[in-house]
């Protein structure tokens, strides 16, 4: 019998094993089905595919980019500047003090009787004659581009931090966590106020004729302490991720095989992080545009006449009750760029997440 068996041709014994009328043949559309599922892709445009599907991430990004479009061509466009007296006709127009939004003043008026054209004040004139649409697009753009500079700097020095911190661990994690430690125990605003008055007095002089000395040394010292202070939140993020991640098999082979600790970080360990270096980044620019406007409140942001959301709003208290518009707009700006991207962030970690997939 057992001979008989092993004479018997592969394809009859197999079909006596299995039941081969339970199995159909694929239609076209589950073959195109399978077509499409085979394409190769990447982690960055499988995570951007995802992203696009959320509706509150994406307009987030659009705002941003409208806004960003904004601050960049609208000195081109708007005739006016964000430091000086209006002017009509090359003649100074002392007139035009706190005026509303699309309102002229009578030099303007007279001016455009006899046929000349005056472009509107959007937002109308701050209390010196300055229009304020141009100090409010002026004031978004340094904000901004506190935000974006300070997370970039958190974001290197965190990253660069936890990820020895984490992949060495034993004594080295110990010693650079107790150090994080200390710093997260530095009072952030008494640092910004020590630093300013140091700056102040070392470099008043030096940052004359430069782009510092209209940012002013309170602004250079917001970044000097973001530089030393903000980075430890993502130093122990990124730790905390790389000590769940080093001791996988993946990263156990890299080793066998040689691999530099460097080059591990790099392509093994850091990029299943990047989740978490995503949504910590893109929450750490509302957070310092947060902090510049409330500092700038407090007469610790950047120097006149250079403007800043935070600043406009400090200056608008004075005529709150005569003129609510000059706090509502700069307030209104702040809202809506902090809570895009707190969105953003949101949607960035949903879509690069791994963990999140459906």
């Amino acid at each position: 019998m057992e001979k008989a068996v092993q004479q018997m041709p592969k394809k009859n014994l197999l079909s006596s094993q299995i039941d081969l009328s339970k199995f159909e043949k694929a239609t076209e559309e589950e073959k195109r089905q399978q077509d499409v599922m085979s394409e190769s892709t990447t982690f960055f445009k499988d995570g951007m595919k995802r992203l696009m599907k959320n509706p509150l991430a994406v307009g987030s990004m659009i705002f941003l980019i409208l806004v960003v479009l904004v601050i960049i061509f609208a000195p081109m466009v708007v005739p006016y500047d964000y430091a000086s007296i209006n002017t009509v006709n090359g003649v100074r127009d002392k007139g035009a003090k706190n005026m509303k939004p699309f309102e002229y003043s009578e030099m303007e008026l007279e001016y455009m009787a006899q046929g000349g054209y005056v472009f509107p004040h959007i937002m109308g004139t701050d209390e010196q004659c300055r229009d304020y649409f141009m100090r409010v697009v002026y004031g978004t753009r340094v904000s901004l581009s506190v935000g974006l500079v300070a997370s970039v700097m958190v974001l290197i020095i965190g990253l660069l931090y936890g990820s020895i911190s984490g992949y060495f661990g034993g004594k080295v994690d110990l010693v650079m966590m107790r150090i994080v430690d200390i710093i997260y125990s530095l009072p952030d605003l008494l640092m910004v106020i020590l630093l300013s008055v140091v700056l102040q007095a070392t470099l008043g002089t030096a940052l004359e004729g430069t782009i510092f000395a209209r940012l002013g040394s309170n602004l250079i010292a917001l970044f000097v302490v973001y530089a030393l202070l903000y980075w430890v939140g993502m130093a122990r993020l990124v730790r905390g991720q790389i000590l769940t991640i080093k001791n996988n098999d993946y990263v156990l082979a890299a080793k066998a095989t040689g691999a530099k600790s460097g080059r591990i970080i790099k392509k093994h360990i850091i990029p299943n992080c990047i989740s978490v270096i995503f949504i910590s980044t893109a929450l750490q620019v509302p957070s310092a545009i947060f902090t510049e406007s409330y500092l700038s409140f407090l007469g610790l942001g950047v120097a006149n006449p250079m403007p800043s959301l935070g600043s406009l709003a400090n200056y608008a208290r004075g005529g709150l009750n005569s003129y609510p518009y000059k706090l509502l707009f700069p307030a209104i700006v702040i809202i809506l760029i902090v809570l895009s991207f707190n969105l953003l962030g949101d949607g960035l970690r949903d879509a690069f997440d791994p963990k999140l997939k459906k």
